[in-house]
């Protein structure tokens, strides 16, 4: 891949795996809820590139989800909507065509 391909590329990492804040039996912790998104790539602003976007909270006693875990904040659907809506010009009825009732998101990644 060239320079000028990659100064068009953005690559998305997406895991919705996380887990447990408290421990098993085992002194361990279970498989719970919970995303880690990574954009890399040339294509991302310079305003994007190092930061930590999208919702955050504090992690206590009730924020926690299921009373076990910590909840997803920032929904792939939405992220990617607004990566593609930027980068491609998707208007709304195509993004409902590819991820149907969801909001395209506004981290400005691009």
């Amino acid at each position: 891949m060239g320079a000028e391909t990659w100064r068009h590329t953005v690559v998305a990492v997406i895991s919705e795996f996380g887990r447990t804040f408290r421990e098993n039996g085992n002194k361990g912790t279970d498989h719970g809820h919970g995303t880690a998104y990574w954009f890399l790539g040339g294509g991302l602003s310079a305003q994007a590139g190092g930061k930590v976007l999208g919702e955050q909270i504090e992690v206590t006693e009730k924020a926690l989800f299921q009373n076990r875990d910590y909840p997803v904040l920032n929904e792939y659907r939405s992220l990617l909507g607004g990566l593609f809506a930027r980068m491609y010009g998707l208007n709304a009825a195509q993004l409902q065509q590819i991820f149907p009732a969801s909001q395209p998101g506004r981290l400005q990644l691009v």
